[in-house]
């Protein structure tokens, strides 16, 4: 059973297995709060090794909408006139044991991870630090990037870590609020009151209008697909695809972050049609030796916050006092 339809399905199945798994939820919720109770008592203090770190997070696993987020607040804080370096996990990865700052270039997502490598190949000016040492990533910031504003991609609950500002992405009214494994959450909803911006909320996200390009930027008009794509949320590509007026005739779902190495892989998709992917599974597949073989096209999701001219004016108030009142550790 995909963790999507254990957490929102309301067949019987699902259902009796949240009620199955709601002690271990609760378990879970508390020890997240003893967690938390560690470094707000003082018993840890969080370090501090740059300034400022922006952390854009959330509370629930996967499909959340914070990537395309991270990548938009890339181009705000560069509009605003701030240098900007991205803290990525790089989630199954090498990488991810410690941390290190990506070369310049394209990045192999077998390497640096697929989020990362997708970063590096929408934004190939974008700097990188990858690895989920989080304090070991801020240190190589304030070695490497003294000026940038450190923008983390997750990290919300990494509290080893001391955040100048954090904006989270989560719904008003979820379908179901409990903490894992019974639910999406990592930690309980409550928690919202941490972050300094919850969105939506004062702003809100809005989707630009989705674009279908070959893996050199080029649109293309499509009447009739396949889709493949590693999601955390794997429906929502199908289903943009529609409201796009494309006729989406098979699907292949595969769990989050699948690095889609799989030698037969392809034999699962039909040969007459052009497969559509997200650029995070793009970044993948491109590695493959048979990728020649078939028709890939990307369906690119961009999104912006809005009211934008509020957004800006919130944002950089935040950090300019941040910058005068911050001191590194």
């Amino acid at each position: 059973m995909h963790a999507t339809e254990l957490w929102e399905s309301k067949n019987p199945s699902s259902r009796f297995a949240r009620i199955a798994l709601w002690p271990l939820s609760l378990l879970y919720a508390v020890g997240w709060q003893c967690y938390l109770s560690i470094y707000r008592l003082g018993f840890k203090k969080a370090k501090h090794p740059h300034s400022p770190i922006l952390c854009v997070g959330n509370l629930v696993s996967g499909g959340s909408g914070k990537t395309p987020l991270v990548l938009h607040m890339v181009h705000v804080l560069r509009e605003l006139g701030y240098e900007v370096v991205v803290s990525s996990s790089g989630y199954g990865s090498p990488a991810a044991e410690a941390a290190r700052v990506a070369p310049e270039g394209p990045l192999k997502a077998s390497d640096w991870g697929d989020e990362a490598a997708m970063f590096r190949w929408l934004i190939p000016d974008l700097p990188l630090i990858v690895g989920r040492r989080r304090v070991l990533a801020a240190k190589l910031a304030h070695q490497n990037f003294p000026n940038a504003v450190l923008l983390m991609d997750d990290g919300f609950q990494h509290l080893p870590l001391k955040k100048d500002l954090t904006i989270i992405v989560d719904p008003k009214a979820p379908t179901n609020p409990f903490c894992l494994p019974a639910g999406p959450y990592r930690e309980p909803r409550f928690n919202r009151k941490r972050a300094d911006l919850v969105i939506p909320g004062e702003f809100s996200i809005v989707e630009e209008p989705p674009e279908i390009c070959n893996p050199r930027g080029e649109k293309r008009e499509v009447a009739t697909c396949t889709v493949l794509c590693a999601l955390g949320q794997p429906q929502k590509v199908p289903t943009t695809l529609e409201e796009m007026g494309v006729k989406v005739k098979s699907k292949l779902f595969l769990p989050d972050h699948d690095p889609l190495t799989g030698g037969t892989l392809l034999d699962n998709l039909p040969i007459d049609l052009p497969v559509v992917v997200t650029a995070k599974d793009w970044v993948k597949l491109r590695e493959r030796p048979d990728v020649e073989e078939r028709d890939f096209l990307i369906l690119k999701h961009a999104v912006r916050v809005e009211p934008k001219d509020t957004f800006y004016t919130w944002l950089k108030q935040r950090l300019n006092g941040i910058k005068t009142t911050s001191h590194p550790q």
